[in-house]
């Protein structure tokens, strides 16, 4: 079994570096964009540039997406702002009147407050004949933020993070930072007098724009009172700084402003990579490779731990009855799970606790299973994720590990840690949520 472990787990990774160069940004806005002369072309749609063009972008995948249009378009960029995470700006491109700027994820900082201001500057300069380019990827929720007045950025951020222990799915998370920010939910949009065009690389479940970066050019069906539940619901209400408390009420009141609801016919805004498309790419590798391949899911959502118990329950059914697919096969499935933090905790996210987590449904079957972070991190670690096998619960007890209080504690990377079991990619440029990708082989001959 050892040997064809080795094997599975390398297509498991040749599956995965095949599905990170489909989520590639530089390409994804390459393939989007054609031009000719003053003429952009965008999936179908034609877009004269008369005027200026601007550049804002926004996420982890800023720089590549940047670098993307600045080799389109060129001189003709006339400024604008580039915003990303703390050592993503490195393949940033050079060019002309743009600022580039690192800030904080997944909490935000003062170059995150530095990155909104700007960007409502540069919206607000955008003339009648200019376009103003929009690439937005995962992160800038975090990144590119301006909070409404009357909140402080300490306040913000307290929010953020009590948000993000909480257990709150990402998009119940922006549903509450778009209400007290001055440019998220479309808020971003109203001000800008020429044409928008976003390219937008999806992090999201489900591929709902509104909550993509929490949509700064994107109207938005949430309302004040959705905000209000989703901080009562998951116990955040009573923590929360007063300032934020007394904004909300104020908007349940109708007092302030809400976010943007209706389309406007200067605002386009295209999706130009998903974790669907990631996906898709990994069965076809699959498939290439001799597995039998399924997606499961492109929209899983959950406790880490809960979810990939389930799925190990799967890979037991394909290990022991060959359904629902014959093996060899691959399951892959996408989305964004989640980890509720209470009390003291130890290391690791929630990629790293889902593998830990289904180590124990696979243990001492003929199977691999990956969990990644697409963006190459995965919590507050340096690893994207974990990869884990029949044989890791084996040498995670002889290691001396306590697998069920590694688990409890949240305490995941050390654990991985112990027996090689991290997956570390380095920051990959690009998101498009989390992956699961799980190889079972046929059984071993004796077995």
């Amino acid at each position: 079994m050892p040997s064809e472990l080795s094997k599975a787990k390398a297509d498991a990774l040749s599956i995965l570096d095949a599905t990170m160069k489909a989520a590639d940004p530089y390409l994804a806005v390459r393939n989007a964009i054609e031009v000719e002369g003053n003429i952009l072309r965008i999936f179908g749609g034609e877009f004269e540039s008369r005027g200026k063009v601007y550049l804002l972008a926004l996420g982890k995948a800023a720089c590549a997406m940047s670098r993307a249009v600045a080799d389109l378009l060129g001189e003709r960029i006339k400024g604008g702002v580039i915003v990303t995470k703390y050592s993503y700006a490195e393949n940033c491109p050079d060019i002309p009147n743009i600022r580039v700027i690192e800030a904080g994820h997944p909490l935000p900082d003062e170059n995150s407050l530095l990155a909104g201001r700007l960007g409502l500057e540069l919206a607000k300069k955008i003339g009648p004949d200019d376009i103003l380019l929009v690439l937005i990827s995962g992160g800038g929720s975090a990144l590119f933020l301006l909070p409404e007045e009357g909140i402080s950025l300490g306040d913000k951020i307290r929010t953020n993070e009590l948000l993000l222990k909480s257990g709150a799915r990402i998009y119940e998370i922006n549903t509450v930072r778009k209400h007290i920010s001055a440019v998220k939910g479309g808020k971003l949009a109203k001000h800008v007098r020429g044409t928008v065009i976003s390219l937008i690389l999806s992090d999201v479940v489900g591929d709902s724009l509104e909550a993509i970066a929490s949509g700064p050019t994107v109207k938005d069906p949430t309302t004040f009172e959705d905000a209000h539940r989703i901080l009562k619901l998951y116990g955040v209400w009573e923590k929360l700084p007063e300032s934020v408390k007394k904004h909300i009420e104020r908007g349940l009141r109708g007092e302030v402003e809400g976010t943007l609801k209706e389309d406007l016919p200067n605002v386009h805004n295209f999706i130009v990579g998903s974790n669907s498309l990631a996906c898709e790419v990994a069965r076809r590798k699959a498939e290439g490779l001799g597995y039998n391949a399924e997606i499961l899911t492109t929209t899983l959502e959950g406790e880490a731990g809960e979810i990939a118990l389930a799925i190990g329950s799967i890979v037991q059914e394909i290990a022991g009855y060959d359904r629902p697919l014959r093996k060899p096969a691959v399951l892959i499935a996408g989305g964004e799970w989640t980890v509720t933090i209470e009390g003291e905790a130890g290391l690791g996210g929630p990629n790293q606790e889902f593998a830990l987590s289904i180590a124990r449904k696979i243990e001492g079957l003929n199977a691999v299973v990956l969990s990644v972070d697409t963006d190459g991190t995965d919590g507050p670690t340096d690893a994207a994720g974990g990869i884990v096998d029949g044989k890791t619960i084996e040498g995670l007890k002889k290691a001396g590990i306590d697998v069920e209080e590694a688990v409890k504690r949240h305490d995941s990377y050390r654990a991985l840690e112990r027996v090689g079991a991290l997956l570390k990619t380095g920051p990959t440029g690009t998101n498009v949520n989390s992956m699961v990708i799980a190889v079972i082989l046929k059984d071993s001959e004796g077995a």
